[in-house]
């Protein structure tokens, strides 16, 4: 790595100093390294490579005033395409949960939710053990979606009755459910 430093670095300094053929042989020179530092940590996403390894020379280019002489050029370059790397995988995966393809979900239709029909069943077990004053309110009112008065009339309870069977009720259901936890 340490030659890779000091031929990257005299070719870059030449290119900043003027010297066009040196500035491009140290672009292509740091194209190959960008490249393979790329393709090791990136290795299924081949086709992601080049457009990377473009984004990073750019961002070099970029940035090449920012670059202090007292420092690695090699280190500099590094947090660059790290940080452009780091990008790249944000914005893939704000792009993979968009697009998520079926392709990958091969159990997509192998068990259908049945949870919402075990909740109905659970409580319907759980009703039964109420008395009708508390369940019949219960299940008209806040199953069925009628009124307190609709309720009243399809029951034969009163309206006060209907409130405090719902009442009632619930309160038995919730300490079931809390005993049986």
């Amino acid at each position: 790595m340490h030659s890779a430093e000091t031929r990257l670095k005299a070719l870059f300094v030449s290119g900043l100093e003027g010297d066009a053929q040196a500035y491009r042989d140290f672009l292509e020179e740091l194209t190959r390294h960008l490249r393979g530092y790329l393709r090791r940590r990136i290795p299924q996403l081949r086709d992601d490579v080049e457009d990377l390894v473009q984004e990073i020379l750019l961002a070099v280019h970029n940035a090449r005033h920012t670059w202090r002489p007292d420092e690695p050029l090699t280190a500099w370059v590094h947090a660059i395409a790290r940080y452009k790397l780091m990008d790249f995988f944000r914005s893939r995966a704000r792009r993979d949960v968009l697009n998520d393809p079926l392709d990958d979900h091969t159990d997509l239709f192998a068990a259908p939710d049945d949870e919402p029909a075990q909740a109905r069943r659970d409580i319907g077990k759980l009703l039964e053990q109420l008395p009708d004053k508390q369940r019949l309110p219960i299940v008209h009112v806040k199953l069925e979606g009628l009124s307190v008065v609709e309720t009243a009339k399809l029951t034969g309870l009163s309206e006060s009755a209907v409130k405090v069977g719902i009442h009632r009720g619930l309160k038995a259901l919730a300490a079931r459910i809390r005993g049986a936890q």
